[in-house]
Order: structure tokens, then sequence, then C-alpha cells
């Protein structure tokens, strides 16, 4: 299926998969080598990203790996403040996506930062993300926290009229692959995954060196970028209009790959 994304009145097409890249602009994220805090490692990244190909940057300032610190509100508006001044410095004319779970963070960085899209990981479990970005008219990545496809499928239809009823309109979905799912539950999942596209939305796979793979192989995230480049291709394969992962440039090849059989 053929999506478009409203960033900014301008319209970007999905007609073909794109990449998202992550910048994770946190002391504790799960992979290591993702973890940017200086204004440096920040720029770096940003200019990585889409030298790389990635299409959009993934910006996040609160970590949700399992046990991760909790972090306030204001500590992550500054983390996210100081990551997005230097993103706009560096690639102004690229969507970055926010990734967060509080409606003001959202709010600050739209109107203050002009961001372009929210990446919501908490299922819209505090419904005032969902007046938010109504409100703000930006799209939203509504990501599942359920452990199967039925139950996944009927958060979702319920969730979608929900946000339909509030006045939003690009709403993307993210099976959410290790989030309240056993590794035996994200496979039997990403196995069906592409019963999803009965919903008519864009889909956003997000597995890149995840435990799912990592314990599987009984190995860590560092060795975990062959297993992450196997399911993103499974993913494109299943429907999945956008992976957001941490190595851009290995995604970008298997996005050629996958449109070259497709050609």
């Amino acid at each position: 299926m053929e999506y478009t994304l409203n960033i900014r009145g301008r319209l970007l097409d999905l007609k073909e998969p794109t990449v998202m890249g992550i910048l994770n602009a946190t002391p504790d994220s799960f992979f290591a080598d993702s973890r940017k805090q200086t204004e440096k490692e920040i720029a770096d990244r940003a200019n990585e990203i889409v030298a790389q190909g990635g299409t959009f940057i993934d910006v996040g300032a609160y970590s949700t790996r399992p046990g991760a610190t909790e972090v306030s509100e204001q500590e992550e508006m500054a983390r996210m403040r100081m990551a997005l001044a230097v993103v706009r410095r560096e690639q102004p004319d690229v969507p970055v996506s926010i990734d967060t779970f509080r409606p003001d963070v959202a709010r600050m960085a739209v109107e203050e930062y002009g961001a372009d899209i929210i990446n919501d990981v908490s299922e819209g479990e505090d419904e005032a993300m969902f007046r938010m970005v109504a409100r703000l008219g930006v799209p939203y990545i509504l990501m599942s926290v359920q452990k199967d496809l039925h139950d996944t499928l009927m958060a979702f239809a319920k969730k979608v009229q929900m946000l339909r009823d509030m006045g939003q309109k690009d709403i993307i979905l993210d099976p959410g692959f290790g989030f309240g799912k056993t590794v035996e539950d994200n496979y039997r999942l990403m196995n069906e995954m592409e019963k999803l596209q009965v919903l008519g939305l864009p889909l956003l796979v997000g597995i890149s060196r995840k435990s799912m793979i990592f314990k599987l192989l009984q190995s860590d995230q560092s060795k975990a970028l062959n297993g992450t480049t196997v399911l993103n291709t499974i993913s494109l394969m299943k429907g999945a209009d956008i992976l957001r992962v941490h190595d851009v440039k290995e995604a970008v090849e298997c996005v050629k790959i996958f449109k070259a059989l497709n050609s």
C-alpha cells in the first residue's frame, strides 16, 4: 500500500520503504554505542544518519530499556532541547521524530523546534498525548505493548478510532517488538505482521539490536547487527514502511535490495 505523511505542509511519499535513524541523547540507552550527550556527538550522529541515507532522525532523551533510571520531565526536556538545537542546526530540512511518552515534551519539541513526528512508546497510555498530538497536527507513531497479533489488532483499532475522533490525521503503527512480549511472542508477531496491513496505515518496525535477537543467538547488543539485518529484511517483506534503526547504512542496503527484488 502507498501512504503519504504531512511533514510541515509537505507531503512525504512512503511508496517505497525508508529508514529512521536513532539518536539517543541519553547516558543509559540499552545499546551503548547509541548514547550521544555532547553537542559534537549529537551533531556527528545527525550528519551520519543523513549521509548514510536515513530519511528521518528519531531523537530520544529518556531511555525505555528495562531497568532504566527514572528521568524527570524537566531533565528529559533539557536533554531534548539541547539535542534538537544541534539537530536543527546541522540538518534543518530533515524530518525529526521525537521519542517521548510525555505530552508536554511533545508540545515543547513541536512548538519550539518544529519537530515533525511524535513517537510514543506507551500506546497512548496517557490520553492527554492523543489530545496533544491532535492539537499539534503532526504525524503520530502509535506503538503496541500487546503480546500477540489479536490483542495488537484490537488495541490498534480502538486507539486509532480514538485518535480519529479527536481529529488526528496521520497515524503510523508500530507493533512494539520488545515491549510487553517474550522472545517467543516477538517472533510469533513478526511471523504474522503482514496481517496488520488490514488497518490501512503505514507500519514502522523497530527491532534494532533488541533482546529478541541477542537472547535467541546467545550473544549481546554489540553482536546483534547481523540478526538485525535479517529481521529488517523480513520486516520489509511483511509490509514495513519505515525501519527504525541504529545502523542506518545496513538498513538502507536492506531497502535497496528489497526494492530490486520488487522492481
